[in-house]
């Protein structure tokens, strides 16, 4: 067999043997021998980038994933692995950060070019940006927990001084973990490649992955978000612009989204993405470059690479980003799909490992204790929080919703946040007294709506939880809806009939497997 073959032979049953291992519960201290960048550099397609806060990308890589900065000092630390070639060791992020909050700062590149990426500064559309809170998105990857990166509107990071990355039409590679549960469709969550001054220099300046719900030329299908190309003025999804492919309707809302970009920057680019939990690779657009506008055939890159903006900083985008390679050259589609496999293998938003208690990362489930309502259970319903019955006999979608993970404080650790089970940094908060889904901004605000101190429950059963910001308000559901409230006041959901009931759950095994 010849070397690349037997390599690429051999990076595929590694990831076959993770996939089964994990099938099977067996934990994995590191993810398979053969990591993306290993699996591309033996097609003929090194890396030239590699970012991930999540875990390493080579498996010989054992140097730092990104840097994070605390408020109450402004001092930095490198978070690390915890083995060469495993996962993020977010533990040192926890103990460093307590009592504060901290940013993210810097996003190092593991390959061998140094292509750090750090805070954005500002560009022809945008303001200066400021760094992603560090605690924003947590979620569990291999069996570790670990934090990605959730980007709100004003955040981003970049690289202006790069090694390696192509220019002026040189072929190119890139994927990038995201999510399709936090997305809007402002400009522009992009990763690849863009001008190296932030300004928009022209048609055919950048070449970067787009993730969102942005429609820039019509028609779009469906209601995305979409894998696009972001080749500057314009988000591509066919050499036309708009979509050829009426079967591209988007991912939906995957909590873990594989999206690929393809570009030999002379006459043919493709799009490709996948569940990042399961599954291949969906190909939805391969041909020529845009043929709607001059500028692209040939491609003018300029080598900067962009994470969380538009070229020129149009900063008005959210999105999650766990890990993302660019490579020197086109991938092979063999490759590709080796890649994809070992994506699926570490398991990103697998099960913690702990259920049923308030321990920061069990998963549970919250069930009502008032003689009415024993088989209703805290769940997210169109961003709402609601108490619905849950029962072995619901759907899949509806127990999801019905799971949360406990989370430490935002705002204090000795209390506790719920992140939804399948909408990854999106948390229980109150707002107006009514309780929402919504992802983490990293606000003070947030952290205080969002966090709640358990206590007895009130009733004498389970356990009740007070309002960090309002701690004579609790948990309550009422009418079907979840409050904060008080036992007797002015609001409705105030009354002080069932009160001590209301507010007392029963924190249970989850409902989601």
């Amino acid at each position: 067999m010849f070397p690349r073959l037997r390599t690429a032979a051999l990076a595929a049953l590694s990831a076959l043997v993770t996939v089964l291992a994990l099938a099977v519960g067996i934990p994995q201290a590191q993810a398979a021998s053969s990591l993306p960048c290993d699996i591309y550099a033996a097609a003929g397609t090194p890396c030239v980038a590699a970012h991930s806060l999540a875990r390493a990308l080579y498996s010989s890589y054992n140097g730092s994933l990104y840097q994070v900065q605390r408020a109450s000092d402004s001092a930095t630390k490198d978070i690390g692995l915890l083995a060469a070639g495993g996962y993020a060791n977010a533990a040192a992020q926890d103990s460093f950060c307590a009592g504060t909050t901290c940013i993210i700062t810097k996003i190092y590149d593991q390959s061998s070019r140094h292509n750090d990426l750090t805070v954005e500064g500002a560009g022809g559309a945008g303001a200066a940006d400021v760094g992603a809170p560090a605690d924003a998105l947590p979620v569990t990857v291999g069996g570790h927990q670990v934090y990605g990166l959730e980007i709100s509107a004003g955040m981003g990071y970049r690289d202006n001084s790069t090694s390696g990355v192509a220019t002026n039409g040189g072929a190119e590679g890139m994927y990038m973990v995201t999510s399709g549960t936090h997305v809007n469709g402002s400009c522009c969550f992009d990763y690849g490649n863009a001008e190296t001054n932030n300004k928009d220099t022209g048609n055919g300046h950048m070449d970067a992955i787009n993730f969102g719900t942005e429609c820039w030329f019509s028609p779009c299908y469906g209601q995305g978000p979409w894998v696009q190309a972001d080749l500057e003025n314009g988000l591509f999804q066919s050499n036309a612009g708009y979509s050829t492919n009426s079967s591209n309707t988007g991912t939906g809302a995957l909590p873990f989204v594989t999206a690929l970009l393809k570009n030999n920057g002379q006459d043919h680019f493709a799009l490709k993405w996948g569940n990042a939990q399961s599954g291949g690779l969906t190909t939805t657009y391969s041909g020529s470059e845009p043929t709607n506008a001059s500028g692209y055939s040939p491609m003018h890159q300029e080598g900067a690479i962009v994470l969380g903006t538009g070229g020129d900083n149009s900063n008005g985008s959210i999105g999650s980003f766990f890990e993302g390679v660019m490579t020197s050259g086109i991938p092979t589609d063999a490759a590709d799909n080796s890649v994809q496999a070992n994506i699926v293998s570490v398991g990103y938003g697998g099960a913690t490992g702990s259920t049923g208690t308030l321990t920061p990362g069990s998963e549970i489930s919250l069930k009502a204790t008032t003689s009415c309502c024993t088989s209703d259970y805290i769940r997210h319903q169109n961003n709402t929080a609601v108490v619905s019955a849950i029962t072995s006999s619901s759907s899949a979608l509806d127990k999801n919703d019905a799971t949360w993970i406990v989370r430490r404080g935002l705002a204090d650790a000795s209390c506790v946040s719920f992140e939804s089970r399948n909408y990854p940094g999106d948390f229980l908060r109150h707002y107006n007294y009514q309780l929402l889904r919504q992802p983490m901004t990293g606000t003070t605000q947030f952290r205080q709506d969002a966090t709640f101190c358990p206590t007895t429950g009130k009733s004498g059963t389970g356990t009740s939880f007070a309002s960090y910001n309002y701690p004579t308000k609790f948990i309550r559901h009422y009418d079907y809806n979840v409050y904060i409230a008080s036992d007797g006041g002015s609001n409705t959901w105030d009354s002080a009939t069932s009160w001590t009931d209301d507010v007392s759950w029963v924190v249970s095994a989850p409902w989601a497997p």
